[in-house]
């Protein structure tokens, strides 16, 4: 029993990526209401001057005290002279808890994102984006388990440091424009590169070869209006970080509520997405003047189903949109 509970401990310790020269980033299944860990340069991109959007995570605790994980970012958009370009100016704080160890990581990541209008008459932007702070790593090393725990009671480890922190940075690069005559209708594509820096990740000893791997992420969007009354959005992201690669994507069917659609603020949406290999994520957002909730869960169809039963992980974002006063609320500006 005890060298079960020993390998299960230490498939855990594999699976969070713990160890540093393989660790790879956290993802949420609602990736588009993280716009700043995807992509710098899609901070901004809303309807409004401000936006909080918040998001929280609990995943795999039908196998132990997995990962619990939450988001929360705000984002102030600022016309520039008299034109039509923006500058979006923003934080990102993001907090990750793992395992028995409670492996815990925070983040606090000031941004900025300047967008270069290319039009005259339609919403059409380039945006460059860049972020960067610090981060923080710690965890418990009185709650470790190992075979010299059952022997002596110790660990056996001779761990100096429980913690460590190091700056991180990114940067971005996004195109986002309407589609025909309609500002509703509009689409964005962009690539970022996330840990250009290559921090380095280790407990024991500073070491260059012991460090966080780059990551690319290229991130796309669509929202097309079928009729006055209904709409469909697209989303995908596409990630590399050293060897490993995620694909994510799906569609959510939209529907504008009350006897003006084309006025209304309140919409229900639904639908789909598929974490190539890894999940089916059924969604479900609710958009009710400048509040927006939404609900997802994993359904794991990868190796590990026989073992979670496809319970994976559950996930609820909420976002606040306002105007700032005496803005003039027709202004032109990047939307999604």
């Amino acid at each position: 029993m005890r060298k079960k509970l020993a390998i299960g401990y230490l498939l855990l310790f594999l699976m969070m990526g713990i160890f540093p020269s393989r660790s790879q980033d956290i993802h949420f299944s609602q990736f588009w209401e993280t716009p700043l860990l995807r992509n710098p340069s899609l901070a901004g991109l809303f309807e409004g001057d401000w936006r909080v959007q918040a998001i929280y995570r609990d995943q795999w605790n039908t196998l132990t005290n997995a990962y619990r994980t939450g988001s929360l970012n705000m984002e102030n958009k600022i016309a520039i002279g008299g034109g039509d370009d923006f500058l979006t100016v923003g934080i990102q704080s993001f907090f990750d808890r793992a395992g028995t160890i409670g492996w815990t990581t925070t983040q606090f990541l000031p941004a900025i994102n300047y967008h270069k209008s290319l039009s005259q008459e339609k919403n059409r932007y380039l945006s460059l984006g860049a972020m960067g702070g610090w981060v923080q790593r710690r965890f418990d090393p009185t709650k470790m388990t190992t075979n010299t725990t059952y022997e002596t009671g110790g660990t056996g480890e001779n761990i100096a440091n429980t913690s460590f922190g190091y700056v991180d940075g990114s940067v971005g690069l996004s195109y986002n424009a309407q589609i025909r005559d309609n500002p509703a209708d509009n689409f964005y594509i962009g690539l970022a590169y996330h840990h250009f820096n290559r921090p380095q990740q280790s407990y024991y000893y500073r070491n260059a070869n012991i460090e966080l791997n780059a990551k690319w992420v290229l991130s796309a969007g669509m929202k097309w209006s079928l009729n006055e009354q209904a709409f469909v959005t697209l989303l995908a992201d596409h990630s590399r970080q050293g060897t490993f690669e995620q694909t994510v994507a799906g569609a959510l069917y939209g529907i504008r509520l009350g006897t003006d659609p084309e006025q209304s603020t309140h919409t229900i949406q639904a639908g789909a997405f598929l974490r190539i290999n890894e999940a089916l994520i059924p969604v479900i957002k609710l958009d009710i003047g400048n509040v927006t909730a939404s609900f997802s869960y994993d359904v794991t169809i990868s190796n590990l189903t026989p073992f979670n039963q496809g319970r994976g992980g559950f996930e609820a974002g909420l976002v606040y949109r306002w105007y700032k006063p005496n803005t003039v609320s027709d202004a032109r500006c990047p939307r999604f």
